[in-house]
């Protein structure tokens, strides 16, 4: 057997297991399902770094791969993330670690290793990912932030993207109920994408949260990225809840994955005349969950996770209301006119709503209407005087 033409410096006794599995996922050329089967051919992780040059071309590896593991360049870049992790303050997890998550590690193709900030035990905690298009409606926004309040404060953890839409509010809604939600990145996890997110990031990691990725530190948003990490959000979870998306939205492939991982999936339906209502509507009719309140996906719950999730005191959403398609009772005559008016998809401009209710009631009386709906928190006020129905 041939002698490697370099060496790599020997693993600290904290890292040593994860070591070769770093080593693989930073080898060119070598994605996790080839890097696996590599470790079942050889008989082992470590065993793959012991072999010769010729050996591993045998076993079918591209050139790039085979020369990076062969002449030790591959445990080399990986001592090399390891120490900028740990400086970091960065957590690396590898497959065969027992703090990976379980659900994870049941999909077809799990990744080699995972990047991790923050609370570690959130990755393994019963939890639901929430996901949609990254140009909801204002009733997108809505139902992601309260559903996302709703089971968040009951204890579930809530996975997404982080990204811009549904994402995001998703994640907010997890804060505002100071529940634990977990934001796995399509770039390193040390990159924040988008830069605006910097806050809702450290809101994440302050509450027991956390933030993960698969991908190497430094590395940059990237469009391929983003639908490889979909598989990570959906795995994780034991279910999926789609809020909006376009026809052609990445939000599919998370549902695709989710549906090939035998997860449950859900979908909260929108208007027919909407084309973010395509993705959760078709998936309605293919046999989704559908999903009007944080009920509808607490009952689907097996009885023991139901128990053993406890919700802290005060995690109601917002006025101890939940997420709902349906109107609620207790309105004035004039609210309840100005409300049926109202849209949770559409912003109606002020004027409108003078235009459309001025032979029944005076602007003065629609300025004091808005303004106790708007307290009430059934009304919400975007920029430029316009209005929608809050969820």
């Amino acid at each position: 057997m041939s002698t490697k033409t370099a060496t790599a410096p020997p693993p600290s006794a904290d890292n040593s297991k994860q070591i070769p599995w770093i080593a693989l996922a930073l080898t060119p050329g070598l994605g996790p399902t080839r890097a696996r089967r590599l470790v079942e051919f050889f008989g082992g992780v470590e065993r793959v770094f012991q072999v010769s040059l010729t050996e591993l071309e045998a076993a079918g590896l591209p050139a790039a791969a085979a020369q990076s593991i062969g002449t030790g360049k591959s445990l080399e870049l990986a001592h090399e993330e390891v120490a900028k992790a740990t400086g970091l303050d960065i957590q690396i997890v590898a497959l065969e670690d027992a703090d990976y998550p379980v659900r994870l590690k049941q999909i077809y193709d799990p990744p080699l290793v995972l990047y991790v900030r923050g609370n570690l035990e959130a990755l393994s905690r019963p939890g639901i990912a929430v996901i949609g298009t990254r140009h909801p409606t204002p009733y997108g926004i809505g139902m992601a932030e309260r559903l996302s309040c709703d089971l968040a404060g009951r204890g579930l953890v809530i996975f997404s993207g982080l990204a811009r839409g549904v994402d995001s509010a998703s994640h907010r809604g997890a804060v505002s109920a100071k529940g634990k939600t977990v934001a796995v990145f399509g770039t390193g996890v040390d990159i924040i994408y988008p830069r605006e997110n910097s806050r809702l990031a450290d809101q994440i990691l302050s509450l027991g949260g956390a933030l993960t990725s698969e991908f190497p530190l430094g590395t940059f948003a990237a469009p391929q990225n983003f639908p490889i990490r979909n598989r990570i959000i959906s795995g994780m979870s034991f279910a999926v809840l789609v809020v909006e998306a376009a026809e052609y939205s990445g939000t599919r492939i998370t549902a695709r994955c989710a549906l090939e991982q035998g997860r449950d999936v859900y979908a909260v339906p929108g208007n027919v005349t909407n084309k973010n209502s395509w993705g959760p509507n078709t998936l309605i009719k293919q046999g989704a969950h559908l999903v009007a309140t944080w009920e509808d996906v607490w009952e689907e719950l097996p009885a023991d996770v139901q128990l053993a999730l406890t919700p802290p005191a005060g995690s109601e959403s917002q006025a101890g209301q939940t997420a709902s398609l349906f109107e609620e009772p207790s309105l004035s005559p004039y609210e309840k006119k100005i409300y049926a008016v109202l849209k949770a998809d559409e912003a109606l401009h002020l004027d409108e709503i003078i235009e459309k209710l001025e032979a029944e009631i005076s602007s003065s009386e629609i300025f004091a209407a808005l303004f106790e709906l708007e307290l009430a928190g059934k009304v919400k006020q975007l920029p430029g005087k316009n209005f929608v129905r809050s969820m």
